[in-house]
């Protein structure tokens, strides 16, 4: 009955769009780690050090408002069904769990390929790029102690 959800989200292929964004390959491809090893050692550390802390630090920021948001939400959400303004059809939420349980299962298993292709290029760029990557690792972490 709801089968047609599925047909209504855009898929994004990165691989596809980096064939037709040539930016994206000298960015991030094979040939991303010249471009970076222009720079003496310490700019590179710099450079992965304050994008690092940036990064770090708006990831603190939004994570503590998501959480503030879905705690406070669950909170309303239990003082009105406890004070009878909210009646929760739990057999209904059960259902509807468990159909977005199959839904993710199948969705992860048509992504895997993509996925360690993604992880597979995540880590040669690493590689390719480790003074800035360890500069990134060490300012994120500086950043969510902020």
């Amino acid at each position: 009955e709801h089968d047609s959800e599925d047909d209504s989200y855009e898929v994004l292929d990165l691989t596809e769009y980096a064939r037709r964004h040539h930016w994206w390959n000298r960015v991030f491809g094979r040939n991303s780690g010249p471009i970076v090893e222009k720079y003496s050692v310490a700019t590179q550390i710099v450079m992965g050090g304050v994008t690092g802390w940036c990064a770090g630090f708006l990831f603190q920021k939004v994570g503590k408002l998501a959480a503030t948001a879905v705690g406070g939400g669950f909170l309303l959400l239990q003082i009105a069904s406890h004070s009878g303004y909210v009646q929760v059809d739990w057999k209904r939420v059960e259902k509807d769990v468990n159909k977005a349980k199959k839904q993710l299962k199948k969705r992860a298993n048509k992504a895997a390929p993509e996925i360690n292709t993604l992880i597979e290029e995540s880590t040669e760029f690493i590689k390719q790029n480790i003074v800035v990557s360890s500069g990134f690792v060490g300012g994120f972490l500086l950043g969510l102690a902020s």
